[in-house]
Order: C-alpha cells, then structure tokens, then sequence
C-alpha cells in the first residue's frame, strides 16, 4: 500500500467538501487549491562575503528538502557594490507531494518553535496568495543550530488558485495555518 500524506488527504476529504459548503461552489473543480509554496531568501551580505551564499543555499535545501538555487541580481547597483549577475539570493518552489509535506512540517513542528508566537498575520496580496516571513531559519528541526554561521530570515509564499484573498484566507485556514483572530 503507498503511503498518502496527511495533509493530500485532508484536503480532498475536508478542506474541498469544507470550503464548496463555504462559498456555494457547485463543481469541484471551482474550490481553489494551493498550487505551490516558493521559499525564497535574499542574502545582501553576500555582496562581500561569498561563502554565505552557499551555506544559504544548503539550508534552504535541507529545510525544503528539495535543491534551491542562487538568484541573480539583475543590474547594476554601484551604491551597493552590486554588479549584474551576482548572487544574491536563493529560492525554492515546492510542488505536489513536497509542498503537503513542507506545509505539514511549517504548522505542526516550525511554527509552534517561534518564541512569543500568537498567530500569523492575515494580510494577502490581492490576488488571492500569501507570503509570510520567518526571521531566524532556526526554527526548522532540520537545521543544526551548532554549525550555522548567521541567523537569516526567509519568505514563505502560498500560492492558490484563489480568486479572492477570502477564499485564500478560507482555504489556508482550513489546512490548519494558525492565524491571528481578527
């Protein structure tokens, strides 16, 4: 028998039947779905110090559990001792089973190890997604809090076929993300 996970299951045996009830959907296919979770960390000290970038890019592969990759600057910044086409971040996009097993690993293990957590903000963009930020990336237990260097922060982005940021909110709030009560 293949293992399903948690959160797969849950959205088609819950949140689906859940959120058609909510809005009044009559077919399936019109319930918005997450589509895919995009890490994202932008490094501005690796202007000067290289290495920082490919410690980065191990974590955010470890806490993804998928390989990141660096992002390019896209011009010229002589303010910053920018150049074209130097590193200055990385990124990763996680799709089907990964993105329900990271999305399970951010409530249930990442989020509660957040000092003074009382719940995420519900501010949307506009278009129906959701990015959150996380200031250390200690929180994650795949982390060694021993062998990192710098305390970084990265952005977390919810990506739905969402048409409203209501029905985002519905349907994020449906696979258990702890929001602040409004």
């Amino acid at each position: 028998m293949d293992y399903v996970l948690t959160l797969k299951k849950k959205d088609k045996d819950e949140v689906i039947p859940a959120l058609m009830k909510d809005f009044g959907y009559k077919s399936v296919m019109q319930v918005p779905k997450l589509e895919k979770i995009v890490l994202n960390q932008g490094i501005g000290q690796a202007v000067a110090d290289k290495k920082l970038i490919d410690t980065a890019q191990e974590e955010l592969s470890l806490i993804a559990g998928q390989h990141a990759v660096q992002t390019l600057s896209k011009k010229d910044i002589s303010n910053f001792k920018l150049r074209k086409k130097m590193p200055i971040g990385t990124r990763v996009t996680l799709r089907h089973d990964r993105m329900y097993e990271f999305l399970e690993r951010l409530i249930n293990v990442a989020l509660p190890r957040i000092r003074d957590f009382k719940g995420l903000n519900t501010k949307m963009d506009g278009h129906g997604n959701y990015t959150m930020g996380i200031t250390e990336q200690i929180i994650f237990s795949e982390i060694d809090i021993d062998k990192i260097n710098r305390i970084m922060g990265l952005e977390i982005t919810f990506v739905t076929s969402a048409r409203t940021d209501e029905e985002c909110l519905a349907l994020l709030k449906e696979f258990g993300i702890p929001f602040k009560k409004q």
